[in-house]
């Protein structure tokens, strides 16, 4: 890979590592996003051929930081909310096998100065329903839903 991925064994490079084993699909659904390792880790699987899909807070991926502008220019499809309240998710599906779920934003701010947790899950009954809900909202925020008045 021509870009830098973290290569120490820390909570960062374990977690790129996760998702790197991607083969068919990533779908992330993710309040915040701003860490710029995790999104060279998603382009990455993107140029492999792998589908990556993202839901994101639309107040937030905004905001100084944010990697969803690179995300989409890279072709990554992204969906976002259109109406108040957040979109609070923080969880990634690897293959529709693996979840990866917890507090952490995927900020650099997250990842390098405050206390989260993550978990990896590799069961099929909690994969199925995070999964549901994934495509329940990749639905809901489809822009040919979308209301302008």
């Amino acid at each position: 890979c021509p870009c830098p991925l973290p290569s120490a064994d820390t909570a960062l490079s374990r977690l790129v590592r996760r998702l790197l084993s991607a083969r068919r699909s990533l779908d992330l659904c993710l309040f915040s996003f701003s860490c710029p390792q995790l999104a060279r880790a998603a382009q990455l699987l993107h140029r492999r051929g792998v589908r990556v899909r993202l839901v994101t807070d639309a107040q937030y991926m905004g905001l100084h930081g944010s990697q969803i502008g690179r995300l989409r220019h890279a072709g990554i499809q992204v969906r976002h909310d259109q109406h108040s309240g957040y979109m609070h998710h923080k969880f990634a599906i690897v293959d529709r096998r693996m979840l990866i779920t917890g507090s952490l934003n995927w900020t650099t701010q997250a990842i390098q100065s405050n206390r989260e947790n993550v978990l990896v899950v590799e069961d099929a009954e909690y994969v199925k329903a995070f999964q549901d809900e994934f495509e329940r909202i990749w639905e809901e925020y489809n822009p040919a839903n979308y209301s302008f008045f």
